[in-house]
């Protein structure tokens, strides 16, 4: 009989644990590499969307997330593929990430998608991850820059541009938005002369420089990454005296970057993803309360593909992959109620009602019929040696 109630004790407990066992999330971002400055607020918005689900008491009766970080690089696919497979042999549910468009398609083509994985990138912009062959497992809250490179060359023109040279990240990133971009701004009248790729990683870029300087032009395009090549660009250009205006990329967006040039970029612009409707309002009041700046690229773009990993669970009912797949692209458009940042406990109340949501979120979530969104863009302009945001696009 002792030997019968002890069993039956330990069935209880391994039922117990099996029941209140955290929701296990991955999150893989570039921690090191040419944006490794953006990314511990990215990484902390959607670990706040995570919380605020989990201290909520509603998801799913009750249930927790727990996260665990991975390093995609930014730019090394084979690492970035390492890191997602540990995530997914660790039994995560789903992946908030990556972030950059090369790392993120080798990461949906050789580990999500083949294991059944949802990935949502706050981040990847690539026109090229439009037609990824996913299966419906890749989603993205940041749009593409099919639409962002038009976008940008709008906004040069408004700033009375009338010629610019332009460089890019020799990746899918850099060389997919350089070729919207520079179609578009010949579109308008706008003399571009040069087109140039450079690498990430080098110690000196004097040669790119150079050979910009020589095309010459009103103001430097530049495509990539604050952490890395183009911020050595932009010294360069400033210490050579080769350009004084620059037209920054989402990439090139960040406070590491005016921390770094200050007053010497006030002539500088440029466009990212964002809103600055009444879901922005409410995130940067939850991201404030949680200790994290909301103004820095893709903030927002995180809380929102982590708190739709969230409702797509509990509107299945299920913390598994498939019931995620499932149900994400019904909580991410009408009809249903609309959900905003700090009302997540809410959305999950309604789901297990029954009842509908549509998820508007910081940047106004609403999916395309591949499932990704169709976006705003702030337009960016540098005074007094700090990134402001003059007008939603």
């Amino acid at each position: 009989m002792k030997k019968l109630t002890i069993a039956a004790l330990i069935s209880m407990m391994s039922f117990s644990s099996n029941v209140f066992a955290d929701i296990k999330m991955g999150i893989i971002l570039g921690f090191t590499g040419p944006i490794e400055t953006l990314t511990p607020a990215m990484a902390a918005s959607a670990e706040l969307a995570f919380k605020e689900a989990s201290d909520s008491g509603s998801l799913l009766g009750g249930e927790t997330i727990s996260t665990e970080r991975a390093d995609s690089t930014c730019v090394d696919s084979a690492a970035a593929t390492t890191a997602a497979e540990g995530l997914v042999s660790g039994g995560v549910v789903a992946i908030m990430g990556a972030d950059c468009s090369g790392v993120t398609g080798a990461i949906a083509t050789n580990v999500a998608v083949p294991n059944g994985v949802v990935m949502i990138s706050p981040s990847a912009t690539s026109p090229g991850l439009t037609d990824l062959n996913d299966n419906g497992y890749f989603f993205r809250t940041a749009p593409s820059d099919a639409r962002g490179g038009q976008v940008l060359a709008d906004i040069t023109k408004d700033r009375k541009v009338k010629s610019l040279a332009v460089t890019h990240t020799n990746n899918d990133y850099g060389k997919g938005l350089a070729d919207v971009y520079v179609a578009a701004v010949k579109a308008h009248g706008i003399n571009v002369t040069a087109v140039t790729a450079h690498e990430e990683g080098k110690a000196d870029y004097g040669a790119e420089v150079a050979t910009l300087a020589a095309a010459g032009g009103d103001a430097l395009a530049v495509l990539g990454y604050l952490d890395q090549a183009g911020g050595s660009i932009i010294q360069g250009s400033l210490d050579s005296g080769a350009f004084d205006r620059f037209v920054l990329s989402d990439g090139m967006i960040g406070d590491s970057l005016t921390d770094r040039f200050g007053k010497d970029l006030n002539k500088s612009f440029g466009s990212l993803p964002g809103s600055t409707g009444k879901g922005a309002g409410k995130f940067a009041d939850v991201a404030k309360a949680g200790g994290i700046d909301s103004s820095g690229p893709y903030t927002g773009e995180s809380y929102d593909a982590a708190a739709l990993i969230t409702l797509a669970m509990q509107a299945g009912g299920k913390a598994d992959r498939a019931t995620i797949q499932a149900n994400v692209m019904d909580v991410a458009n009408a009809p249903g109620t609309k959900i905003y940042p700090g009302e997540l406990g809410k959305a999950l109340d309604l789901l297990a009602k029954g009842k509908k949501v549509n998820y508007e979120g910081a940047t106004g979530v609403e999916f395309t019929d591949v499932g990704e969104a169709f976006g705003s863009f702030l337009e960016k302009e540098i005074k007094g040696g700090k990134f402001k945001t003059k007008k939603q696009r």
